[in-house]
C-alpha cells in the first residue's frame, strides 16, 4: 500500500518535534498505521535545520498555501497557530480534498463550528487532539473511551504556565510578579502572558472539551474567564492553612438549568490528586456516571509530547483514509445532527462555595455585620481565620470559606460587605469546589 503523504505547515517547536517523531519511529508508526507515512512538502519562513536531520530530503518553501494546493499531500498538518491565516488555510485544504490535522486550540475553539460543517461536506477528517493539554489522549479519551458514558463534569489543570506560577507561589512564598518573570526566562509564558495568566488559553480548551462532553457547539464566547493576576501569596498560605491548593481550572459541568463553562482560581481540598499536580504538568478529572471519577496527566505542552499527539492523529486519519466518511467518529464526539441546544449558564447562576479574604478595623462588631450581610443573602460560613492585628495596625485579616451559594447571591452579600465603614478596600474572592462525585 503507498504511503500517507503528509503536507507539514510550521516547523517550530511542535512542528519541528512531529518531523523528528515521524521520522525517528517511522518503521514503528507504518506497523500501527498499516502504511507508511512520509512528509514531503513542508512550509516555514523560519527553522533550524540543524535540529531536523533529513529535512534536507523534503521539499521545503516559505509558502503555506503551495502545501495546501499540492495535489500529492493526503493529509496537511497545520501547526502555525493563531486564527489567520490557519483559518484560511485549513478551509482551503478541506475544500481540496484533504484531510486535516491540528494542534490550535483557538482555531478550533471559535472557527470550530465551520470547519467541521465544511469537512462533514467535503467527507474529509479535521483531528485536534493536540489542542488540548498538549500529549495528554484527553479527546480521544472523551470521545471515545468514555462513550459509553454520561458525562457529568470535566475539570481541568490546561494551562502550564498558571500552574507553574501557582506552584511557584506556595511552595517558595514568591509573589506572583516574580514568578511570571521566571517563567517568561524560562520560556514557558510569552513575551505578552496575557493568553496563560488571564485565562484565555485555558477558556480555548475548555470550549473544546465541553462541547465533546455534552454535545454542544462550540461556543467560545460563552465561556466566563478569569486569570490569576490578582492572586497573592497571602491567599495562597490561607488556603494551605484551611487544607486546600489554588489551581487555576477550567471547569465544565451539566447541571439541569444548563451547561456551565468556567476558568478560574479555584480552591480544591488538597487531599485531591489534581490538587498534587504541580509544575507545567496538566492533568484532566472527567466524573461521568458509569466509570465515576477518571484522571488524566502528563506533559501539556513542550516539543515532543505535543507532537506525540499531533502523530496520533496523524495514524488515525491513515488508518481510516479508505473509511466510509459515514461511518468516522464524529469531529465533536455526538453525530452532527444530534448535537444539543443546552444554554451555557451565565456566571450569576453558577453555584459554588467561596473563599473571600478582607481588611477588617479591629473592633467589636465587625464580624457580627459581616456575619448578618451573609446570612441575609442565604450565604453558610463554614469556616473563619481571623489574625491578630500587628502592632500600630488597626485593620485585620479576615478569611472566610463560605458553603455552595448561586454567585449572583455573592455578589450581592460582597458588595454589602464592601460598603461597611469598617472595610477597607475591596474583598479577594476565589471559587471553592470540593470535586467529588457528585
Amino acid at each position: 500500500m503507498k504511503p500517507v503523504r503528509v503536507g507539514l505547515l510550521g516547523l517550530g517547536t511542535v512542528g519541528g518535534g512531529t518531523f523528528n517523531v515521524l521520522c525517528r519511529n517511522a518503521e514503528e508508526i507504518a506497523r500501527r498505521a498499516g502504511r507508511g507515512i512520509d512528509i514531503t512538502h513542508a512550509a516555514a519562513r523560519e527553522y533550524d535545520a540543524a535540529r531536523l536531520p533529513g529535512i534536507e530530503n523534503i521539499r521545503v518553501s516559505d509558502d503555506a498555501f503551495a502545501v495546501v494546493d499540492d495535489a500529492d499531500i493526503d493529509i496537511v498538518v497545520e501547526l502555525i497557530g493563531g486564527y489567520e491565516p490557519a483559518r484560511e488555510l485549513v478551509l482551503r485544504a478541506i475544500a481540496n480534498g484533504k484531510h486535516v490535522v491540528t494542534a490550535n486550540k483557538a482555531l478550533i475553539a471559535v472557527h470550530g463550528n465551520e470547519i467541521f460543517a465544511a469537512a462533514q461536506a467535503r467527507g474529509v477528517m479535521v483531528a485536534f487532539e493536540a489542542a488540548v493539554a498538549g500529549g495528554i489522549p484527553i479527546i480521544k479519551a472523551v470521545r471515545e473511551g468514555l462513550s459509553a458514558n454520561r458525562i457529568n463534569w470535566i475539570a481541568g489543570i490546561i494551562n502550564g504556565t498558571g500552574n507553574f506560577i501557582l506552584t511557584e507561589m506556595r511552595d517558595k512564598g514568591r509573589d506572583f510578579a516574580d514568578v511570571l518573570a521566571e517563567a517568561q526566562q524560562l520560556g514557558y509564558a510569552e513575551a505578552d502572558p496575557t493568553f496563560d495568566v488571564e485565562g484565555i488559553d485555558a477558556a480555548h480548551k475548555l470550549t473544546i472539551l465541553g462541547s465533546l462532553a455534552f454535545g454542544i457547539p462550540l461556543q467560545f464566547d460563552k465561556v466566563y474567564t478569569e486569570g490569576i493576576s490578582h492572586i497573592t501569596r497571602e491567599d495562597v498560605n490561607y488556603a494551605e492553612q484551611l487544607g486546600y491548593r489554588i489551581k487555576h481550572l477550567g471547569i465544565t459541568r451539566r447541571t439541569t438549568a444548563g451547561v456551565e463553562l468556567r476558568v478560574h482560581p479555584t480552591l480544591i481540598p488538597d487531599r485531591r490528586l489534581i490538587a498534587n499536580v504541580d509544575g507545567v504538568m496538566n492533568a484532566v478529572l472527567v466524573n461521568a456516571d458509569a466509570v465515576g471519577p477518571t484522571l488524566y496527566y502528563g506533559a501539556g505542552a513542550g516539543s515532543e509530547p505535543t507532537a506525540s499527539a499531533v502523530v496520533a492523529d496523524i495514524i488515525d486519519v491513515a488508518r481510516t483514509l479508505t473509511a466510509d466518511p459515514e461511518n468516522r467518529v464524529p469531529h465533536l464526539a455526538f453525530q452532527p445532527d444530534a448535537l444539543s441546544d443546552l444554554p451555557i449558564l451565565d456566571m450569576d447562576d453558577v453555584e459554588t462555595g467561596y473563599y473571600l479574604r478582607l481588611c477588617a478595623s479591629d473592633k467589636p462588631g465587625v464580624m457580627a455585620d459581616i456575619a448578618r450581610i451573609l446570612g441575609d443573602g442565604g450565604i453558610s460560613i463554614e469556616a473563619i481565620i481571623q489574625k491578630e492585628p500587628q502592632e500600630g495596625e488597626q485593620t485585620v485579616p479576615v478569611i472566610l470559606l463560605t458553603r455552595g451559594v448561586r454567585e449572583r447571591q455573592m455578589n450581592a452579600a460582597i458588595r454589602g460587605i464592601e460598603s461597611l465603614d469598617s472595610i477597607e478596600g475591596r474583598v479577594t474572592r476565589i471559587r471553592l469546589e470540593h470535586l467529588s462525585s457528585r
